[in-house]
């Protein structure tokens, strides 16, 4: 089985989990708020696994319920909670935060870091002889 197969991440292609939702709204719109961009990172990990929210809910052992008011943003999720939900998806922490910020640079008009391009790499281009 592979990483991907495993845990649902593709560092290949994660559009669909970094474009947050409010991606064409300007500015001035309705703030945006972590719970609901982390609840959307979650969502899209479970669902990427085709898994339900009772798989998930049981083997993070927190109530149904009370997972499908996170992933919807409705409730925040403690450090603890939100380790057992991204321990239950085979996801790193890390990886689902990084992934959030992500998600809320680009909504507040920010280039996130992992999308920003070295300047080592017009350097290696003009060796190249790439212009």
């Amino acid at each position: 089985m592979t990483m991907e197969t495993r845990t649902g991440v593709n560092r290949k292609n994660q559009t669909e989990i970094i474009r947050p939702r409010d991606m064409g709204a300007s500015k001035s719109s309705e703030p945006v708020l972590l719970r609901r961009e982390l609840g959307d990172v979650l969502r899209a990990y479970r669902q990427r696994q085709g898994r339900t929210l009772r798989e998930v809910s049981s083997d993070a052992r927190v109530s149904l319920g009370y997972l499908s008011e996170v992933e919807r943003g409705q409730k925040e999720a403690s450090s603890e909670l939100l380790l057992s939900i991204t321990q239950a998806l085979n996801v790193p922490l890390g990886h689902v935060l990084r992934l959030v910020a992500d998600r809320i640079d680009l909504s507040e008009g920010r280039v996130p870091p992992s999308f920003r391009v070295p300047d080592t790499v017009q350097e290696a281009l003009a060796e190249a002889g790439v212009n």
